[in-house]
């Protein structure tokens, strides 16, 4: 089954959470530092909130689409391309706390998206779980305008 992903900027996560568990009627599949993902199942969703700065309005950081298996993300790959859209593959990258392979692609209003699979957990990586820890940030696929997207400066969560 595949489901989409709302990744969120929020300035109060704390708040964010007790939001959100209300809303879906359902608490966080993961929480760390900075960072909160819900796994909700009516809508299928993922919902991932992300540490902004105090008092920033929240805004939307990315939107995905998670899939089940590597060839999944390898067809939306060569469907978006031949689609004539600029793509930017990521093949087993550690990122949010995850190591997936995911493509990133941009919508006319320059909003990122990705097509993703995650393939291990970072918890049973032993990779670190802090924010901003090498490897473990998450890449928004960022790109300049009629360029392909790139990963620089990128955090989230997944």
């Amino acid at each position: 089954m595949s489901r989409a992903q709302l990744a969120l900027r929020v300035s109060d996560l704390e708040a964010s959470i007790a939001f959100y568990s209300k809303l879906f009627g359902t608490e966080p599949a993961k929480r760390r530092e900075g960072y909160a993902n819900f796994a909700v199942a009516e809508p299928p969703l993922k919902l991932v909130l992300i540490e902004g700065a105090p008092g920033e309005e929240t805004r939307l950081d990315h939107l995905g689409v998670e899939v089940e298996s590597t060839d999944q993300v390898s067809a939306a790959t060569t469907r978006l391309r031949d689609a004539g859209l600029a793509t930017l593959e990521e093949n087993d990258t550690s990122c949010c706390y995850a190591l997936q392979d995911k493509v990133w692609v941009h919508g006319p209003g320059k909003e990122p998206w990705e097509v993703y699979v995650v393939k291990a957990d970072a918890d049973t990586l032993g990779r670190s779980a802090a924010p901003g820890a090498a490897g473990d940030g998450c890449c928004t696929g960022q790109a300049t305008e009629g360029a392909a997207p790139t990963t620089a400066g990128c955090a989230c969560g997944q």
